[in-house]
């Protein structure tokens, strides 16, 4: 499924309708891996997917790794993976524990987690579109049902 964004609201909305979706369809565990350049807007549609829930104050985890916010029903566990340099500081971070829990897993930068990613992730990409100064295209890719509308 693709989806334009003209405006970062417009990412946060689509944030906001997976979350709903996986939600809607009992889904208590997901991961849901981000890719995209620099500054395409990963963070606005991680708090557009964890306001769904609840959650307040999103950030990007950066220099922590990942930020937990505590939502209802379910919590969202925000990695960022910029900075992870290999497979081992995830163990150390307790990656692996996070993947086994009941919430919904958002990883920026995934690409660096290597292969501790599940197979059965949800990837969003989100590109720059030469159209317009905040003009992004959502790919979302692996979600149950991906060809409905969001």
């Amino acid at each position: 499924m693709t989806i334009d964004s003209h405006a970062p609201a417009d990412t946060e909305a689509v944030g906001a309708a997976l979350s709903t979706r996986l939600l809607q369809r009992g889904v208590r565990h997901a991961f849901v891996s981000l890719c995209g350049e620099m500054g395409v807007g990963k963070t606005a549609f991680v708090r557009g997917f964890a306001s769904t829930l609840g959650c307040r104050g999103v950030k990007s985890p950066t220099y922590t790794v990942v930020n937990e916010y505590m939502g209802s029903p379910l919590p969202v566990f925000h990695f960022d993976l910029y900075r992870v340099a290999d497979e081992e500081e995830l163990y150390g971070i307790g990656f692996d524990d996070y993947l086994a829990r009941d919430g919904y897993c958002v990883c920026e930068w995934s690409e660096n987690g290597g292969d501790l990613l599940p197979p059965d992730r949800i990837t969003v990409t989100i590109a720059r579109c030469e159209s317009g100064e905040s003009d992004r295209r959502i790919t979302i890719e692996g979600e149950p049902d991906e060809d409905s509308c969001i």
